[in-house]
């Protein structure tokens, strides 16, 4: 492609003259010669298949507007989707409140009108700190797989050791994050799980510490939906070998769960998209990591850090806790670097802590596990369907086996779509030991009457009908 003759009115630069001057001004003759470094089995050499472009912005908004009328969001249809990304209900003030101009834009870096950003994310850090019952809490990372990746990094440091142990009941794109991040200079190990319970399988777990092990990682709830009732265990057997313990949580669950640090965890990370945060085609996430306020485990958080002091006219000034710490301050000597942070749903998960409080919070928990423990128990009663499929506990997602109906997850999940109903996550290919499983996630946002058209709608698929 000939850069230089590509000329566009909203692009600055794109005229010819002006860019044979910086080319000029730099040393080299075309902006290809820029691109020389890159290898070039790697380079994209064939024309782009793309259309050409709209002469109007109508003809544009047009087109776009064809497309995304091709989605059914699951405000039109029930939607029984988890593995990560759930419907929970969004209360109207966390719409109005995070639309604001002065928190809509509220990035990492500073934006040109501040009013009360600093404070909204101290008091989103402290409610959020008062459910996980820690101390020290992260501005957002981008998600919570990021979230648990730079937890196992900020282990690797405070301990000196290289290596990890993750489960292998871990969702595969997780895990994925999870090992990317940690390349080249960390190893990561997986802990096998008992495919009756969903738990980890401790035995498993024993052989595989040794005094190169940082961390173990846990999440509880898990991926599988199996609440962890061998955290403890794990956690002892973790600081035993001199590793932290770190567990992955879902935040609204904490209301009627414990909180990690109550059986050993040394640091809690996860996904804020549970609290007040619309599905947003999967992209309304935000991670957090938290610890105690201990000064070898603070000085490893990458990530920006919301504090009080007070000033010197006596008023409280919210700002950052050890600045150098950051990659804002020491750039390419820094921990880890820190790109695009979600610090907007930070301050929107802070309303919707401040709006349902510790009784809010208790509430919904309660509710998610009835209603779930309901499908679950109303699912097995068809025939052919193990419901639920593990024998641990489980709080929001459960597990479905089909294998005595005859019919595969994707049948399943093609009748349940013709019904208007988008079904569960397909776990047969990533955890093919379950058989054809499908994993449901019930919250509080499905009612009775969902679910029970669920229970009908999946039975007359099982029995053809």
């Amino acid at each position: 492609m000939d850069r230089e003759k590509v000329v566009h009115p909203y692009i600055p630069n794109s005229v010819p003259r002006v860019q044979q001057e910086m080319l000029a001004e730099i040393g080299a003759k075309s902006i290809d010669e820029l691109y020389e470094l890159i290898p070039d089995d790697l380079l994209y050499k064939r024309k782009l298949d793309i259309p050409d472009g709209y002469k109007d912005e109508y003809s544009l908004r047009r087109h776009m507007n064809e497309i995304l009328a091709k989605n059914v969001p699951t405000s039109e249809r029930l939607s029984f989707l988890g593995g990560g990304c759930s419907p929970h209900y969004v209360p109207a003030i966390c719409d109005v409140i995070n639309s604001r101009s002065e928190f809509l834009t509220a990035y990492a870096g500073e934006p040109y009108e501040d009013h009360g950003r600093f404070q909204a994310l101290f008091e989103y850090a402290s409610m959020l700190g008062e459910l996980v019952d820690m101390d020290v809490v992260s501005v957002p990372t981008y998600d919570g797989s990021q979230a648990a990746a730079s937890a196992l990094r900020m282990a690797c440091r405070i301990t000196g050791r290289n290596s990890v142990i993750i489960p292998r009941s871990l969702n595969p794109d997780r895990a994925s994050i999870i090992t990317n991040y940690c390349y080249p200079q960390i190893d990561v190990l997986t802990v096998d799980y008992d495919a009756r319970s969903g738990l980890i399988n401790i035995a498993d777990l024993k052989e595989k510490l040794s005094q190169d092990v940082a961390a173990v990682y846990i999440e509880n709830p898990s991926f599988l939906g199996a609440i962890e009732t061998s955290a403890q265990e794990i956690s002892d057997l973790a600081h035993e070998s001199g590793a932290l313990c770190v567990v992955g949580v879902d935040p609204i669950s904490l209301g009627v769960l414990a909180p990690p640090p109550q059986y050993g965890a040394d640091l809690v990370c996860g996904e804020l998209q549970s609290l007040g945060i619309h599905m947003y085609y999967g992209g309304g996430r935000g991670g957090f990591i938290v610890s105690r306020d201990e000064e070898r485990i603070v000085s490893e958080f990458p990530t920006r850090l919301f504090g009080i002091v007070p000033t010197v006219d006596r008023a409280w000034g919210f700002g950052d806790v050890a600045w150098e710490r950051t990659s804002f301050a020491r750039r390419e000597d820094s921990k880890e670097f820190v790109g695009t942070m979600a610090a907007l749903w930070g301050i929107t998960a802070g309303v919707y802590l401040a709006l349902l409080g510790p009784q809010g919070m208790h509430d919904v928990g309660s509710t998610i596990m009835g209603r779930s423990a309901y499908a679950a128990e109303e699912l097995g009663r068809i025939d052919g369907i193990i419901s639920p499929a593990l024998t641990a506990p489980f709080f929001q997602e459960f597990i479905i086996n089909l294998d005595g109906t005859g019919k595969s997850v994707r049948e399943v999940n093609e009748g349940l779509l013709e019904r208007g109903i988008y079904g569960g996550v397909n776990l047969s290919k990533s955890f093919p030991k379950l058989g054809e499983s499908l994993m449901l996630s019930v919250t509080e946002v499905h009612t009775k009457g969902d679910i029970d058209l669920l229970v009908r709608s999946v039975r007359q698929v099982v029995e053809g009908r």
